[in-house]
Formats: structure tokens, sequence, C-alpha cells
């Protein structure tokens, strides 16, 4: 049976504050020896998480933006590709809306909500926000398919999703923004069609894990054979439901690597 390991990044294999993965070599070392899929699924963009995976030193299938699209790199273990889209010299499949739909939407409202997108934001006001390092902050802006925004009252976020579902477009939380993307998109979505493609290409049953920390990734948690929540920076656990959830005892990436070496090898 073919292991699947699909993650989220910020609080997850990556620390809240740092955005450190250095505490999940040893949980590293062994998804590489094996030749398992690490799939990072994540809202952050295709330019972000390229960069983060020439330092992590994988070449990997990965979904981006809150499961707006699965890229995987062409020759993939060998797989038979050709039946996929191409962009960017990556084979991909689409989940969700194209970005100017989306920030058409939000302009819109912005006003009446008193709103914050990253297409408003300049660099260093991202940076402030988010901590990130100037690159990783210009990265983020180069954004494919969903909007990440702040709203000036929190109380006003029902109102905005109604019209957001009258358009077509739905509001997920995150651990520092809300994300403006496709009504049928989400984390679980991408990961439920991603098995079904690998299954398909490896022609063998996949067992999958979904490790997340956010409410965002519950979703995931629904959809994978063995979720895995990753207590937050505040010390607490998203809320999941399903059958067997298993919890770490550490945040962020200490947490990812006590879960992989204890569930997955």
């Amino acid at each position: 049976m073919k292991k699947m390991i699909f993650t989220d990044l910020d609080g997850t294999f990556l620390n809240h504050d740092d955005y450190s993965f250095d505490p999940s070599q040893e949980a590293l070392a062994k998804i590489k020896q094996t030749d398992t899929p690490l799939i990072f699924n994540t809202s952050k963009t295709k330019a972000e998480v390229i960069l983060l995976q020439q330092k992590v030193g994988i070449i990997e299938p990965f979904i981006t933006e809150n499961g707006a699209a699965l890229f995987i790199p062409k020759g993939y273990q060998g797989l038979n590709l050709d039946a996929l889209d191409e962009l960017d010299g990556y084979k991909v499949v689409f989940f969700g809306k194209q970005y100017n739909e989306v920030v058409s939407f939000y302009k819109r409202y912005k006003d009446q909500f008193a709103l914050k997108g990253f297409c408003d934001m300049s660099i260093d006001e991202i940076i402030y926000y988010t901590n990130l390092a100037y690159e990783n902050a210009h990265l983020a802006k180069q954004r494919d398919f969903t909007e990440p925004f702040m709203i000036k009252d929190d109380s006003k976020i029902a109102k905005l999703a109604k019209l957001a579902d009258q358009n077509g477009l739905k509001i997920t939380k995150g651990g520092r923004f809300f994300h403006l993307i496709a009504k049928n998109q989400d984390k679980g979505v991408a990961v439920k069609q991603t098995q079904q493609l690998f299954q398909e290409l490896f022609q063998e049953k996949i067992f999958s894990f979904g490790f997340g920390d956010g409410e965002n990734d519950i979703p995931m948690f629904q959809n994978v054979d063995q979720a895995i929540v990753i207590q937050n920076n505040k010390g607490n656990y998203a809320p999941c439901s399903v059958e067997n959830v298993k919890k770490s005892s550490y945040q962020g990436s200490a947490g990812f690597n006590e879960m992989v070496l204890k569930y997955v090898f």
C-alpha cells in the first residue's frame, strides 16, 4: 500500500513564528529515504511553494491556495501524466477560479466592508502582518487563484460570506487571514481528487495522512485515512470530529516530526 502525506505549512510543517522546518529533519530523512510523496497542501502560492521545496530539498506534487490547484512535476516518479494540462513546466489539475474573478468580487465590496487584501498591500505591509522575509512576501503577492484579506469588523464576515456565496465564492479562515476562494474549492476536495488520481497512476491503493493545525484544514482531515492535528501556536487544537484523530504533543515543525515518526513509519 502506497503511503502519501498531505501537510499544511504554516503552523504545521513550518513553525508559526519563525517559519522554520529544522525540527522535522529526522522525519524528512525518513520521507526522502522511502520516496513517500510529501504533498504540501497550503494557502501559499505556487511561487512560495517552489522556493520552500528547494530549501527542503524535495521535488514533489503540491496543492496551492487552499485547494485551488494541484501541481505535479513533469516526469514525477516515472508516472504517465500526458492526460493532464500543463502550466509553467508542471502538470496541473485546477479546482478553483482564476484570480481575476476572485479579485473582481473583492474590489466590489472592499470599501463597504472595510477589507484589506493582498492585492492592496505593499510588500512592507505583508511583511508587517506576516513576519515573512522580503523574498517570501514578494512571492506571496504572486497569486493565481485566491485572495487573503483582513476585515475591520469580524462581525460582518457572515454578511460578506452570503454575498460571496451568491457569486460562486466562499470565505475560509486561515491562521492569519480570511481567504476568498471558489465556492466548490477547499483542501478536502483537492486531497480527495489527488488521492483518486494517484491511485490510478500508481495502480496501487493509497493510505493517506493529513497534517494540519487550522480550521481550513478540517476538510482535509475529513478526506484522508489518518487525520493528525498539530497543536497550534496558542496550545490548542483545531476541532476535528473524524474518527481516530491523532493529536501532537508539540507545536509546529516539532509536532510534525513527532507524528510522522510515530504514525507514518
